[in-house]
Parts: structure tokens; C-alpha cells; sequence
């Protein structure tokens, strides 16, 4: 969940997944052996809190999981346009499954609100798009016992060494205090771990034991990993009980550079002043809240976003990840798409039913989408990837409307 955290969770884990691993399985710079290492960290272990017992139980027997080497130095196959990045995590299956998440913990979902504020729409779409509200936390397609993967990074990863051995000493306390077993500590190739993707030191420092079962989990049933997120919104987002995210808006003609940089604060009514409307023609519900205004691709929609974007933004460090969260959040509660479309996004979003469409033909057609469940992941992606060089379109993953069509039409 910290800046860093987001780097490496389970967008990362996934985006993993999309490449090759030609660049082999090395760390960047051995200094010295492993065993050599693992014996000179235990001081330093120790030192941060770390029993010299739990030290020995646990890394005495792993071995450096180095394959972190080479999904850390890959790049994705497929680059997104912001539009297509905004589909796949406001995707049909989200929404729906989002609602129906919502109604099934609403009784925590209240309770969360009530403690912290936050808006649980907002907690409901976190958690769709870090696991797939929950589905993918111990899937070992995408998943990996994180204590020998950061072992492997303090040892042999030198640009980032210092982090990372402050990652591994954290999950060694986890184990110290009694809150997970090594087996147990299943994640991303950095160490993001759980309902919503939480590195070693959030487990540690922002967690919350909100079940009352003696210890801080974010696997099992997702009440201490929705109120650690909460509770980090709230205190390392500086997140504000009550106000909006933003909001979707229309521009007027002449607006100057210095209004359209995205760092100049004002109040929705003094933006209202300046001629800047909601896009769905509603009033500002709260003109007193001040915002800045986004348009994160030219000729496409403008957002004014509060400081409870910002939140989020601090969550993941990615405009688009921010603005995905927050559109997921509205249209789980019940709101509708934005009104503007991005440049190149002439087509909707596909519906559940056109997904799992898509991929029955492309299974039918010999391509492995791993299922056909309507939720477009890594292997849905190289399926379309490879339809797509087959037939002469684009290869660029994104399983939309202009694919349905060429699969009706046949190849």
C-alpha cells in the first residue's frame, strides 16, 4: 500500500505474467554467496527486532527464489491506452461481482464506514482490482512464498538493496510476532500480500486486527485487510470522511494553461465560475470542497479530483490506477459511465456476457484464455495477443468489440 508498495503488488505480479523470461534467472550483483550473505544479515535482523530463533527457523531453510531477477528486469507485452486500461478494471465482471461483494459484507462494510470514514465503495473497488476481490491471493499463476523472493532481492538486487532488506526484516517480524507462518506469506515476486496487496511493512505498521481473532491477517476473511486499507487511506492518504473523489466534467472554450496545468486548487463553485460544468449536467453537490482539474489525454474527458483521489493516488503512484478505483467505486454504486469518450475508445466497454463470448471462441479456435469466466487477466490477454498476429490485427491484448466481430466473422 506504500508509494513503493503499489510498484510491486499484484498489477506488477500480473504484468509478470504477460512477458518472457529470456533475460534468466541472475541476480544484477552477487557480492557473495547466498549462504554467505544470510549468515551476515542475521545481525542486522536481530538488531530490528527479529529473534535470533525465528532468523534461524525460517531462513536457514530457503533457498533465494531467483527468478525474481528476471520478472523484476522484464517490460509487459502489451502497452495500454489509458481508455483500454479503464475498461479491463471497470470491467463488466468487476461491477457486477463489485455489487454483489457489497451486499455480502455490507454488515462490515457499515461498521468500516462508521470507524473510519471512508466510503465503502471506494474499499470494494481497492479490492477488485489489487485480487479480484480476493480470488487470485493464493493462485500460484500469479503468487509466490514471498520470503524467499525477497531474500533473493536483499541478497542480489544492489539498486534497491536497503529496501528490500527492510522488506525481508519486516516479514521476519510478522513471523516473530505470531501472525503468519512462512507457508502462509503467499505474494507477489515483491512481497504484496493479500485482499488488497499489502508489502511486509504496512502489515506491520498499519494493520488492523479487525476480526479480534489475536492476530493481523490480510488473507482469510477480508475484514482486517479492508480496515488496514481503510485505516491507511485515512492516515497515510490523508482521506476526508464526507467528500467526494471527483468528478467527471465538461470544459468551456478559452480556459487558460495555468487553469488546465492540474495544480491549481480551487472550490467546485469557483470552478463552476469559470464555466467548468459536470459532465452529466447535475449540480456540485458540496461547492465549498476544493479541487484541481485533470484531463489526463488531450481531446479526451476532464475530471475535477479532490484530496480523496489523492488518497487513492497514494495508494498507487499512477493517475490511471487512481481514476480506475475511483470510477469502479461509482459504478459499483450505481452510477453510470463517463459521458466523454477518450480518443480511439469509439467502442463501449464489452459487456460480461461478450467477454466470456470472446473467450469460448478464442478456446474453440485452439488459444488458452484459461477459462471463460468473463474476467480478462494475463492469459486472456496472450490469447488475444496471438489471435490477433494471426489474423493481421494490432496485437495489443485488449479484448473489445472490434475482436468480438472479427471472431463472428471468422478467421
Amino acid at each position: 500500500m506504500p508509494t513503493r508498495r503499489r510498484l510491486f503488488g499484484l498489477a506488477g505480479a500480473l504484468a509478470a505474467g504477460l512477458i518472457g523470461l529470456a533475460a534468466g534467472a541472475t541476480p544484477l550483483l552477487a557480492r557473495e554467496s547466498f549462504e554467505s550473505w544470510r549468515a551476515g544479515f542475521k545481525a542486522h535482523a536481530v538488531r530490528r527486532g527479529v529473534s535470533a530463533e525465528t532468523y534461524d527457523r525460517v531462513m536457514d531453510a530457503i533457498e533465494p527464489d531467483t527468478r525474481v531477477f528476471a520478472l523484476q528486469r522484464a517490460q509487459p507485452e502489451f502497452q495500454e491506452a489509458l481508455w483500454q486500461y479503464l475498461n479491463r478494471r471497470v470491467s463488466d465482471w468487476r461491477i457486477v461481482t463489485g455489487r454483489q461483494r457489497a451486499r455480502e459484507e455490507a454488515a462490515l462494510l457499515g461498521r468500516l464506514e462508521r470507524d473510519y470514514g471512508v466510503d465503502p465503495y471506494l474499499l470494494v473497488a481497492l479490492w477488485g482490482v489489487e485480487s479480484s476481490f480476493g480470488e487470485v491471493i493464493d493462485n500460484p499463476k500469479y503468487m509466490r512464498p514471498v520470503i524467499p523472493a525477497l531474500a533473493a532481492l536483499a541478497w542480489g538486487e544492489p539498486r534497491r538493496r536497503r529496501y528490500w532488506e527492510q522488506e525481508l526484516t519486516n516479514a521476519l517480524r510478522i513471523v516473530d510476532r505470531g501472525w503468519a507462518s512462512p507457508d502462509e506469506m503467499i505474494g507477489s515476486w515483491a512481497g504484496a500480500m493479500g485482499h488488497t496487496q499489502w508489502m511486509p511493512e504496512v502489515w506491520l505498521n498499519v494493520g488492523v486486527d479487525y476480526d479480534h481473532d489475536g492476530r493481523i491477517s490480510p488473507f482469510g476473511r477480508p475484514d482486517d485487510a479492508l480496515a488496514g486499507t481503510a485505516r491507511y487511506l485515512l492516515k497515510r492518504g490523508k482521506y476526508r470522511a464526507g467528500e467526494a473523489w471527483g468528478c467527471e466534467v465538461r470544459l468551456p472554450g478559452g480556459l487558460s494553461r495555468s487553469h488546465m496545468n492540474g495544480r491549481a486548487w480551487r472550490t467546485y463553485a469557483e470552478w463552476a465560475s469559470l464555466g467548468v460544468l459536470r459532465a452529466d449536467g447535475a449540480p456540485f453537490r458540496h461547492p465549498s470542497h476544493r479541487v484541481r482539474l485533470r484531463r489526463p489525454v488531450s481531446g479526451g474527458p476532464a475530471f475535477l479530483t479532490g484530496r480523496n483521489f489523492e488518497a487513492v493516488h497514494s495508494y498507487n503512484p499512477a493517475f490511471s490506477y487512481a481514476l480506475a478505483i475511483a470510477h469502479l467505486s461509482d459504478r459499483i454504486r450505481g452510477g453510470d459511465p463517463f459521458v466523454q469518450n477518450f480518443p480511439g475508445a469509439e467502442e463501449r466497454t464489452p459487456t460480461l456476457a461478450e467477454i466470456q463470448e470472446i473467450q469460448r471462441r478464442l478456446t474453440k479456435l485452439g488459444f488458452d484464455t484459461g477459462g471463460t469466466d468473463g474476467r480478462v487477466g494475463s492469459t486472456t490477454m496472450r490469447a488475444v495477443g496471438a489471435y490477433q498476429r494471426k489474423v493481421g490485427m494490432k496485437p495489443d491484448g485488449y479484448a473489445g468489440l472490434e475482436l468480438l466481430a472479427r471472431l463472428r466473422r471468422g478467421s
